[in-house]
């Protein structure tokens, strides 16, 4: 049977700003319901993802902020870059690890080598941003899947 990953809940505190910045990077809107003041869903899915995001008011008890570590994946991360800041994603350089694990350092740490990978190895080159809330985000280049993924 096939499972395919159909959303992420993002906690967000305040709904229309994060809204208004995941709309600024691009992100298509596809709900915003709202049953009562307790209540309200809204889902937006990035340029060419099948996979979505969902925030609101009661759709979580998780701590704006605390979700770390999701992955977007592009082809050129020089120009998803470019794109992210000129959108107004507080982006990081372009990086890649001296060690493995160093992604999900903080921008400036041990480990993280400026620019994209030696000879641009697929699954190598990085960057990261933050939601208004603090939700971090990875972005990495991916030219050539791994044997086994589509």
């Amino acid at each position: 049977m096939d499972m395919k990953l159909e959303v992420v809940v993002v906690p967000v505190s305040d709904v229309d700003r994060a809204k208004q910045f995941y709309k600024a990077l691009g992100w298509r809107e596809d709900a915003d319901f709202v049953a009562d003041e307790d209540f309200r869903i809204v889902q937006l899915t990035p340029p060419g993802s099948a996979g979505s995001i969902q925030f609101g008011v009661g759709v979580t008890s998780a701590q704006p902020g605390s979700l770390r570590g999701m992955y977007l994946v592009v082809d050129d991360i020089e120009a998803a870059r470019a794109e992210l800041a000129e959108r107004g994603a507080r982006v990081s350089e372009v990086f890649h690890e001296a060690g493995l694990g160093a992604r999900f350092r903080p921008a400036g740490a041990a480990g993280r080598v400026p620019g994209p990978s030696p000879e641009r190895q697929t699954y190598g080159s990085f960057v990261t941003f933050d939601d208004p809330d603090g939700n971090g985000w990875i972005v990495q280049e991916i030219t050539t899947r791994l044997p086994g993924r589509d």
